[in-house]
C-alpha cells in the first residue's frame, strides 16, 4: 500500500511540473540569441533553414549547415572554417520552449561542458 501511494504522489508532482518542449515551432525562423560566459552576456542574431543557418555576432557573419538529430537537438557544422576551432561541429539542445522562445544548452561534439542561452523569435 505504502509503495501505491508513493507511485501515485510520484505521477501527480511530475505532472505538476511538466516541462514544455514544442521544438518543431523553432526548427526554422529569424532569432536573436543571449549567452551569459563568466558574466559576460553576448548576443547574436540569427537565420535557420532546413538545412543552413546564417548567425551575425559582433558585426562577423557566419554559416552553418544544419543537421536535426532528433525534434529538439541539432548539429552545426561551420561551412567554411577559417580555424580548427570552426572545424568542430557543435551540438545544440532545446530544453525548454515558450511561445516565443526556447532555452537550450551546447557544446562542441565530443565535449562535456555545456553553456546555456535564451534564443527569442524574431519574426
Amino acid at each position: 500500500m505504502k509503495k501505491h501511494r508513493l507511485f501515485i504522489l510520484t505521477i501527480m508532482l511530475s505532472g505538476c511540473y511538466g516541462v514544455e518542449r514544442n521544438c518543431n515551432e523553432f526548427q526554422t525562423g529569424s532569432y536573436s540569441s543571449e549567452i551569459t560566459i563568466d558574466e559576460q552576456t553576448f548576443i547574436s542574431s540569427f537565420v535557420r533553414s532546413d538545412s543552413l543557418q546564417i548567425e551575425t555576432f559582433d558585426g562577423k557573419t557566419d554559416s552553418s549547415s544544419v543537421r536535426w538529430i532528433n525534434e529538439c537537438e541539432v548539429i552545426f557544422r561551420t561551412i567554411n572554417p577559417k580555424s580548427n576551432l570552426e572545424k568542430k561541429d557543435i551540438h545544440l539542445k532545446i530544453l525548454t520552449t515558450t511561445k516565443s522562445s526556447y532555452t537550450f544548452e551546447y557544446s562542441y561534439v565530443g565535449e562535456s561542458k555545456k553553456q546555456k542561452g535564451i534564443a527569442t523569435k524574431t519574426n
